[in-house]
């Protein structure tokens, strides 16, 4: 892969605190919550090897603006571009979580039979698993066919605290 730059700014917002990192083509990650910046730049070294990540507020003011309307309930759906990487599996699967209306749920093997590889249950996890951009992609709508939270990159607690927002946003009269 080519050298890239990877421009990366801190989104703090009442107690939400994630590294955001774009490329020139849109935004490539978005991190787990209160993690340090060692989260994005061991994934920079993974996935674009030899980039260079430079803090710029000014390249991730959209990125920022718009997840800070998502934490304020002003915003269901994203307009940002995304530069995210992975095999046509992963990409299928991320798609199909862009799918899943704002303040639903649907569990993985939902996704695998979307997708039409209903057999590829825990291969649909692993490709949630390694999803890039939280949020933006949404797979913390994703739910164990029982109903409970499973894994999730950001911790359960963010998950759970996402699919709150979501739940309250949904709940209030405009």
């Amino acid at each position: 892969m080519e050298f890239e730059i990877i421009y990366w700014s801190l989104l703090e917002h009442e107690g939400w605190n994630l590294y955001l990192a774009a490329t020139a083509k849109g935004l490539c990650f978005v991190g787990s919550q209160n993690q340090p910046f060692e989260e994005l730049s061991l994934w920079a070294e993974k996935h674009f090897p030899g980039s260079t990540l430079i803090q710029n507020n000014e390249k991730l003011q959209l990125y920022v603006e718009e997840l800070m309307e998502y934490f304020q309930g002003k915003r269901r759906t994203f307009t940002i571009p995304s530069d995210y990487h992975g095999t046509a599996f992963q990409v299928a699967v991320w798609k199909a979580l862009c799918e899943i209306p704002y303040g639903e749920t649907k569990s993985y093997s939902d996704i695998a039979n979307h997708i039409q590889k209903p057999a590829a249950v825990r291969a649909v996890g692993t490709a949630i698993g390694a999803n890039p951009v939280l949020i933006t992609v949404p797979c913390h709508r994703v739910i164990g066919k029982n109903g409970k939270l499973t894994g999730f990159r950001g911790g359960l607690e963010m998950k759970k605290r996402l699919l709150e927002l979501e739940r309250e946003s949904m709940s209030v009269t405009t």
